[in-house]
């Protein structure tokens, strides 16, 4: 039987493209470590871009209104109308607007608004950096003695980072509305004795945790959007890939932060 001489060289391909893939994905988390601290640097020295900040948060916050509002909404809504069902089969109907509050306040309003934020202004961010980096726009900035990161990245990176709370707080108070237009079109429960029950289980520890998270989650969006855009490549082809990347990452990144603080909050609670 002619020994087979082929295997010997197979065995040491595979180690070699799993090693070249290992050693690609830690090279890429030590370039977001990097752009992350220059990102730090660049946010707390002079010239600050004001007029762009303001210009970049008027495009995340106000522009997202209409779907952040359209979303709480229904969410408030849906969620009532799923748990009504269940707390009148236990005769627990009048504790439905607490329960509605706990989940909006706590997890809901938090984490729909941030996946909702990383796909319109995540992949907006990404597709605009990256066209101007396949355009040499971005080369041209430097040319003209201008800092394109501090003006494109910081810029973006500080809007997200401030306006992702206050559209968190915004969609929980629009999700509590829609709980309190299906609770009374049911029980006929009056604005003041909804609003006693539904706060009455809300602690500063549960306000403070989802602005929390949303801080992080906008500081996320925003660096993932910047970065995948930043070094965008090849093309429209790169311009696309940019977009997608921004989005899948951030949300990825979403849930991996909101497991890790409910955990943290779990303890402190």
């Amino acid at each position: 039987m002619k020994p087979n001489s082929e295997k010997p060289d197979i065995l040491p391909k595979k180690k070699y493209l799993i090693s070249k893939g290992v050693d690609a994905f830690f090279l890429e988390i030590n370039d977001v470590f990097k752009f992350i601290g220059l990102f730090f640097k660049e946010a707390f020295s002079a010239p600050f871009e004001w007029r762009e900040i303001i210009n970049q948060c008027y495009n995340v916050g106000y522009r997202s209104l209409s779907l952040i509002s359209l979303t709480g909404f229904i969410i408030g809504i849906v969620f009532t109308k799923q748990s009504r069902p269940s707390l009148s089969t236990f005769g627990a109907s009048s504790w439905l607007p607490s329960l509605v509050s706990i989940a909006i306040i706590r997890a809901l309003a938090p984490l729909v608004t941030a996946l909702i934020a990383a796909g319109k202004v995540g992949s907006n961010i990404g597709a605009e950096l990256g066209s101007m980096k396949v355009t040499e726009q971005i080369d041209a900035m430097e040319v003209s003695a201008t800092n394109p990161f501090k003006f494109l990245v910081v810029s973006r990176v500080i809007a997200t980072t401030f306006m992702l709370p206050v559209l968190t707080l915004y969609s929980g108070l629009v999700g509590m509305l829609g709980s309190y237009i299906n609770v009374h079109q049911n029980e006929q429960t009056s604005f003041a004795a909804f609003v006693k029950s539904a706060f009455s289980t809300i602690s500063f520890l549960d306000i403070n945790s989802s602005i929390f998270k949303a801080i992080c989650y906008g500081f996320t969006i925003g660096v993932a959007g910047c970065y995948q855009g930043y070094f965008a490549q090849n093309g429209t082809q790169g311009v696309g890939r940019a977009a997608n990347a921004a989005v899948v990452v951030s949300m990825f990144l979403i849930f991996v932060e909101e497991m890790i603080i409910v955990q943290f909050v779990n303890a402190i609670r």
